[in-house]
């Protein structure tokens, strides 16, 4: 029996494609349409999970009435230029990170989708993962006092080849937008409010994207965060929350399924679990279809829109401009 109660189409056929069409799956459905830029890709990938519906042309599916959720896993300088058709009729919509280039396109999309009475959703696993709502249970149970400090880590090796997408201007890479925006998104759903003061230091790519970045934050409540990014060093994908009583640590957070608390007073240590890595898009799936339904608003655009602008303000500190702002 499917749990799936929609039709859902993708727009692009990259790996969280595949990721999707797994999930639709565990859940006992499928995906009913796909479409990319690439047609023979559509339909080799549709052809894989047996999707019934392939889009000569990916606006085609617009005007596909059958169509209830669209899921845009394209370059994310890219993602305007669906939505804005997409919620225009009437779709609701799961965009992948990051959801747009700037403030200003996501501000049109949210506007759209309020017109036209559709769910828009940036798909953001940490706002999905089952952990994270059982830490949000445990703070707010009040045992670790106050938040003091988060300090989180994200760093990748990319080869030095500047024609790869993570160093290239035209399709919008670089640290902050690719791995950062989990890093503020993780941030922001902690935090007790939007960050009042940001500082930053960048280092460039020879192609003009930040390649390197630090950034510091703090709140109206005093609250504060340090973030570094790195698309050329390593680092652990770790985030620490530091409370007046204890501080809980989280490895591998973007799709976490862990964390370990270390109590102040005693350095006694209690570890959480709670749902599956593997299951990451099978909770967003979840969570978009029930917020669909109406059973629930827990899409979390508002840190959508609390992230998007601080990254935009970050940049315009840097003077960095994508080819589509210029």
């Amino acid at each position: 029996m499917s749990n799936v109660r929609y039709r859902w189409a993708s727009l692009g056929c990259g790996v969280i494609g595949h990721q999707l069409a797994e999930a639709l799956q565990k859940l006992g459905g499928g995906l009913y349409a796909v479409g990319n830029r690439t047609h023979a890709k559509a339909v080799e990938f549709a052809a894989q999970y047996g999707i019934p519906k392939v889009y000569e042309r990916m606006e085609a599916v617009f005007a596909d009435e059958d169509v209830d959720i669209i899921y845009i896993s394209t370059p994310h300088n890219t993602h305007i230029d669906y939505l804005i058709p997409a919620l225009s009729a009437g779709k609701h919509v799961l965009c992948e990170k990051s959801i747009t280039l700037n403030a200003e396109e996501l501000g049109r999309a949210v506007a759209c989708a309020r017109e036209h009475g559709v769910v828009l959703a940036e798909a953001m696993t940490i706002y999905h993962m089952p952990i994270y709502r059982r830490l949000r249970e445990i703070i707010a149970g009040g045992s670790l006092g106050p938040l003091r400090m988060i300090q989180m880590n994200f760093g990748s090796f990319k080869e030095y080849d500047m024609k790869n997408r993570f160093f290239s201007r035209s399709l919008a890479g670089g640290a902050l937008l690719d791995i950062g925006v989990y890093a503020l998104s993780f941030v922001r759903y902690f935090l007790s409010s939007q960050p009042t003061e940001v500082l930053s230091q960048v280092k460039f790519a020879p192609t003009g994207v930040d390649e390197q970045a630090s950034i510091l934050l703090k709140n109206k409540e005093e609250e504060m965060a340090a973030i570094t990014l790195s698309l050329h060093a390593k680092q652990p994908k770790r985030g620490t929350i530091a409370f007046e009583n204890g501080y809980v640590e989280m490895f591998e957070y973007p799709r976490g399924e862990s964390a370990r608390i270390t109590w102040t007073v005693d350095g006694r240590t209690e570890e959480i679990s709670e749902g599956s890595t593997a299951d990451a898009l099978v909770y967003e799936v979840r969570d978009m279809e029930a917020a669909v339904a109406g059973e629930h608003d827990d899409m979390q655009l508002g840190y959508t829109i609390d992230v998007m602008d601080l990254m935009t303000e970050i940049r315009q500190s840097w003077g960095m401009k994508y080819p589509e702002e210029e």
